[in-house]
């Protein structure tokens, strides 16, 4: 099946997305970042392209839905614990990103989250019972 995820982001300005991810702790691939493109590392499996919204248009025909105004995908990723929500958001606080919404304990799982410099939501959540 699949080894790895790709999700595909536009964003307005790359060096300020390379600023915004690497101050979260994030790791850059090099090999495929360049003044339109940024690969954002979030694990071995999970990758983030974000690309120049001018050059993302170059992939599709549709009209590219840019996130300060519009929502077009959340993304969801699963921290090991509470702790590591909170921090994770506080750091993207730092960075100048914000939090569209409180966070929420539902018991089986915390919730919060963050938008990044472009308004990418990037859920982040613990579900302690599904640890494996």
């Amino acid at each position: 099946m699949h080894e790895q995820v790709y999700i595909n982001l536009p964003v307005k300005d790359v060096k300020r997305s390379r600023k915004f991810f690497t101050s979260l702790g994030y790791g850059i691939n090099e090999q495929y970042s360049d003044d339109k493109a940024l690969c954002v590392l979030f694990s071995d499996n999970i990758i983030a392209m974000l690309l120049h919204q001018d050059f993302i248009a170059t992939f599709t025909n549709k009209p590219i839905a840019m996130a300060d105004t519009q929502t077009g995908v959340l993304v969801c990723l699963k921290c090991e614990n509470k702790a590591e929500v909170d921090a994770l958001v506080a750091k993207a606080l730092a960075a100048g990103g914000t939090t569209p919404m409180e966070s929420k304990d539902y018991g089986f799982m915390y919730q919060h989250g963050f938008q990044d410099l472009d308004g990418h939501c990037w859920e982040l959540v613990s579900m302690p019972a599904a640890q494996s």
